[in-house]
This record gives C-alpha cells, structure tokens and sequence, in this order.
C-alpha cells in the first residue's frame, strides 16, 4: 500500500485552485467569484471564502491522491475521471442547488454546466505533474 505524499497534494490542491481561478477570471472576468459567494452565503466575509475555496481544493488533492493508485486506465485520466464523477455529484446535485442554481446550475442556464466541469477538468491538470510524478518516483 502507498501512501499519500502531502507535499505533493497540497501543491497539486493549491496550483489546481490558482488554474481554476485564473481560468474562471478568463471566462467570465470576475476573480474570486467562487470565494466571494462562499463569503457572502455563509456571512463570514472574502477572507473566509478565500480560505475555504483553497482548503476544498487542497482537500480534494488529498483525496484524489489516496484514491488514485486504486483507480484504472491510464495515469493521465484518472483525474479526469475523478473529479467528473466529484464535479456531478457535489457540484451539480449539492452545491449547485444549495445555492438556488437548481440541479447542475440549469436555472442560470446551461452554460453554468458546461462551465463549471471545464473549470474543474482544468483543477485537475496539476494532478498529472505532481501527484502523478510522486507515484512514479516512490517505485
């Protein structure tokens, strides 16, 4: 059994998040947009959004990475299909509804679908170059 190199999660979590916003700034340029609604829903302000956006992201790298040796097909889609499946399930049927978007956001349109599983796809990308390379390294 492997086990979970943190350095290389918490990074691949933060680079992941730091691509996610930049992309998202890209997209519909407003930055933060994400730690600012998590801020406003929850009354505690940018500064907790801010924290807790990048802690979900440091969270779900840990997680990838305790899963990930147990996972099938290539080393490369492993993330993809991983944070797909997370993206469905916690974004479009929780998160998105929570917050009066409806299931995968379709009341703000389906581009809030589409949107959010190509911000998450791109989270993801670090997963291959970091977590990835931590696993071949440990053999």
């Amino acid at each position: 059994m492997q086990s979970i190199n943190w350095k290389n999660a918490i990074i691949a979590g933060i680079t992941g998040t730091i691509l996610f916003d930049v992309f998202g700034f890209i997209a519909n340029g407003v930055w933060w947009d994400i730690p600012a609604l998590l801020g406003e829903k929850t009354e505690l302000g940018l500064a907790y959004g801010v924290f807790s956006h990048f802690g979900n992201g440091i969270l779900l790298a840990i997680l990838y990475t305790a899963i990930a040796p147990s996972l099938r097909g290539p080393f490369w889609l492993r993330p993809f299909i991983f944070i797909t499946a997370q993206t469905l399930a916690l974004v479009w049927f929780f998160m998105f509804p929570l917050l009066g978007a409806g299931v995968a956001g379709l009341n703000a349109g389906p581009m809030m679908a589409i949107g959010s599983l190509i911000m998450h796809w791109i989270y993801v990308i670090p997963f291959i170059f970091i977590i990835h390379r931590g696993f071949s390294k440990a053999k």
